[in-house]
């Protein structure tokens, strides 16, 4: 029989301690690993609150860079995350921020950067039992909670093009729950997330992609 560690099993479906500290932050730093269309090479995460005093004790570090590395929440390679990473050729840095806050507790920033140059940050709150919440895509404040599949869109801001994306959802017979666009400054990109009932196919997301106002289009699946 193996010796089994904090970073173990606890319940049927994750690894680690606490589902706020693990489960919750590799299911944010997973869907900051959607945003990139080309290799991660670097990431960076900032801790705030209960992350930043107990990211390295609590096993939430690992299971950070789980996530960016595309694991489930009950992968046993999340206790080899560094490990893997530095296989991999990826760079990971962790900066704690204790200065006071209105964040929630369980915060992270995540930058991320691609082969290309390219760069996304997303900002995302474990809130218990394994539940997060997006606030924060590339400067733009949201509010997704990722309790249905959903659609991110990065649109330009312009009249009609949530209507043309609308028709694409049409098409494919996918009934849309909720719609909520989110835009900085009037004029400039907007970030707009469709939730929906069932899923969302290969070929609906790259019809979606090709239109000509859709700067990108990431599919989240949560069911």
């Amino acid at each position: 029989m193996r010796d089994v560690s904090v970073f173990d099993i606890i319940g049927p479906i994750m690894i680690g301690p606490s589902s706020s500290h693990t489960a919750g932050a590799l299911k944010i730093s997973k869907i900051a690993r959607l945003l990139a269309k080309k290799k991660i090479i670097k990431v960076h995460f900032k801790l705030y609150g209960s992350f930043a005093k107990t990211y390295n004790g609590h096993g939430t570090d690992r299971a950070l860079l789980g996530g960016i590395l595309g694991f489930e929440t009950y992968d046993y390679r999340i206790r080899d995350s560094f490990e893997i990473a530095r296989q991999e050729g990826l760079e990971y840095t962790y900066e704690p921020i204790h200065d006071p806050t209105d964040y929630h507790p369980n915060t992270v920033e995540i930058t991320i950067t691609e082969e290309d140059g390219n760069v996304n940050t997303l900002r995302g709150s474990s809130v218990g039992g394994g539940e997060i919440e997006i606030r924060n895509i590339n400067g733009s404040s949201i509010k997704f909670a990722c309790k249905s599949n959903a659609v991110i869109f990065n649109l330009n801001d312009k009249p009609g093009v949530i209507a043309e994306v609308s028709k694409v959802f049409k098409k494919f017979n996918v009934n849309i729950n909720s719609m909520n666009a989110y835009s900085k400054y009037r004029g400039q990109n907007q970030f707009a997330i469709i939730e929906i009932d069932g899923d969302f196919s290969d070929e609906a997301l790259i019809e979606v992609r090709n239109l000509a106002d859709v700067i990108s289009a990431v599919y989240i699946k949560v069911k």
